[in-house]
């Protein structure tokens, strides 16, 4: 089951979760010490998405907005928990509530081929973020989802 919810209405121990798992990935697993805590997660339009197991979070994203298009970001998944879907899930219900609207995505260049799966396609260059390369995704408003 998909959790969501906004900043203001997660609990201490549901951001904790948060937190811990995206460190893990991203900081740890990834080794890449970078300021995670961007601000971006209290903003009032932020919604928070994410599965758990045993009342942790095991896989989660970020829907933000960015005027009047949005954003998904901060994908992550515990090791754990890999190759169940889990992350698709969640990808696919950020872009449900994001319907109608152009959404961007910083993505991990190896993932390219599986954002695409969700109708995003490349909109610039190649870049490297914290030593690990990225490349900016979009889908564009208006475009078909796969499977349409």
């Amino acid at each position: 089951m998909i959790v969501e919810k906004r900043f203001a209405d997660l609990t201490p121990a549901q951001l904790y979760g948060l937190l811990k798992l995206r460190v893990d990935v991203f900081v740890v697993e990834q080794d890449c010490p970078y300021p995670e805590l961007d601000g971006r997660d209290t903003e009032p339009g932020t919604v928070h998405l994410w599965v758990e197991e045993d009342g942790v979070p095991v896989s989660c994203i970020r829907v933000l907005e960015n005027g009047e298009d949005r954003a998904i970001g901060r994908v992550a998944t515990a090791v754990s928990a890999r190759g169940r879907g889990l992350s698709a899930q969640l990808v696919t219900r950020g872009l449900e509530l994001c319907a109608g609207r152009t959404v961007d995505i910083g993505a991990q260049a190896y993932l390219e081929a599986w954002y695409g799966r969700f109708g995003f396609v490349r909109s610039g260059e190649d870049y490297l973020e914290d030593g690990i390369l990225h490349l900016p995704m979009r889908v564009v408003a208006g475009s078909v989802a796969p499977g349409e």
